[in-house]
C-alpha cells in the first residue's frame, strides 16, 4: 500500500470537468497529510490529449483505449478497479456525480474498500474521515474509516476547481488495462433541445423553487428577473411540474452555472440543486425555513415569505 491519492479523471466531450479539478484540488491538500503523491487515472479514446490540462497531478495515468470512446459504467469502472488494485492508493476520489456514482461502488466493491458518499471535506491527518452531507443536505455528519484505505465520493462544490487546474501538463505515464466483455454498450447521445434563455451566460441569475407554490406565481417571479436583467432558472420541481423548460434547470440533472449574483427563491436547496450553482461568486437565498440547506452555501440570507420579498425588491428596482 502507499500513501498516495488517485483520482478518477472525468471527462466530457474531449475535456476535463470542473468535478475533476475539484478532486484534484481536494487531493493536493490530502497528500500533504499522507506524504504521498497525486495520480490521476485518465481512462478511454483520446485521453492523452488531457495531460496537458491535468499539470495538478504528480503523475496522469493514461489508459488510452478505443474500446471506450463514450462513457460505459462497466468498461470504465473494470478499468480504473485494475489501476486502484495495482497502485494500492491510499485513497481515492471520484467526483459525486452521475459518472462517479457509476464508478464508485464498483470500484470499491472489487477492491475491497469501503465507500464514503456525499463529502465535503476529507481528511487524512490521523486516520481517514470525512464530512458528509445527509438528508438531502439538513445534516452533516462526521464519518470515520475504519481502515487505512478507502473510496470517496465528492459532493460539488467541496474544493475550488481554479485551485485544482494548473498551467504545465502532467507527467504521462502509459498504463495498460484490461476491458472486459461489455454488456451495455453506447448508442448515441441525444442534446436537449436549445432553450429560449441561456441561464449560463448572465451575471445575475434569479432561480425559483418549490416555495412558489404555483404556476401562477411564476410571473411575479419573472418580473423581478426582468428588473434585475436576468434569466429566470429553477430548480427541478419546478421543471417536474412543467412550468419551466427543462433548459432553465439549475442542478446536477440541468445546468451548472456560475453567476456573480445567484437569488434563490423558495429553494430548500437539495445536494443535487447545490453541486449546480454552489460555484457562483454571491448567494442570495430567500426561504421561509431556517433550517434550509440553501443557507449553508449562501453568502447572504433572508428567512421570511419569498412572496414578502419579491414585490418589495421589484418595486424599489422599478423605482
Amino acid at each position: 500500500m502507499s500513501n498516495d491519492i488517485l483520482v478518477y479523471v472525468e471527462h466530457l466531450n474531449g475535456e476535463v470537468t470542473d468535478a475533476t479539478y475539484e478532486l484534484l484540488a481536494t487531493a493536493r491538500a490530502l497528500a500533504a497529510q499522507t506524504g504521498g503523491g497525486v495520480d490521476a487515472a485518465a481512462i478511454g479514446a483520446g485521453v492523452s490529449a488531457l495531460t496537458a490540462s491535468l499539470g495538478g497531478a504528480d503523475r496522469v495515468l493514461v489508459a488510452e483505449t478505443d474500446a471506450l470512446g463514450a462513457f460505459n459504467p462497466q468498461g470504465h469502472a473494470a478499468a480504473f478497479s485494475e489501476l486502484v488494485a495495482a497502485r494500492e492508493p491510499a485513497l481515492v476520489l471520484v467526483p459525486y456525480t452521475s459518472i462517479g456514482m457509476e464508478i464508485g461502488n464498483q470500484v470499491a466493491v472489487a477492491n475491497g474498500l469501503p465507500l464514503v458518499s456525499y463529502c465535503l471535506s476529507v481528511d487524512a491527518s490521523s486516520g481517514l474521515s470525512a464530512t458528509c452531507q445527509l438528508y438531502s443536505g439538513k445534516v452533516e455528519a462526521d464519518v470515520t474509516v475504519d481502515g487505512d484505505r478507502a473510496v470517496f465520493a465528492m459532493l460539488a462544490g467541496s474544493a475550488s476547481a481554479d485551485d485544482g487546474r494548473s498551467g504545465g501538463a502532467g507527467a504521462a505515464e502509459t498504463v495498460d488495462v484490461t476491458i472486459p466483455d461489455l454488456a451495455v454498450s453506447f448508442v448515441e447521445i441525444h442534446e436537449p433541445e436549445g432553450g429560449d434563455v441561456d441561464i449560463t451566460a448572465g451575471e445575475v441569475l434569479v432561480a425559483i423553487g418549490r416555495g412558489i407554490e404555483s404556476e401562477d406565481n411564476i410571473e411575479e417571479a419573472q418580473e423581478l428577473a426582468d428588473a434585475l436583467g436576468a434569466p429566470l432558472a429553477a430548480s427541478r420541481p419546478i421543471i417536474d411540474q412543467g412550468w419551466l423548460p427543462k433548459t432553465r434547470q439549475v442542478g446536477k440533472s440541468g445546468l451548472t452555472v456560475k453567476p456573480k449574483v445567484y437569488l434563490a427563491l423558495g429553494i430548500s436547496g437539495a445536494p443535487e440543486h447545490l453541486e449546480g450553482m454552489r460555484d457562483s461568486a454571491t448567494i442570495i437565498a430567500v426561504n421561509s425555513d431556517p433550517q434550509a440547506p440553501i443557507f449553508g452555501v449562501a453568502h447572504y440570507g433572508w428567512v421570511g415569505d419569498i412572496f414578502d420579498f419579491i414585490p418589495e425588491l421589484t418595486d424599489r428596482l422599478d423605482g
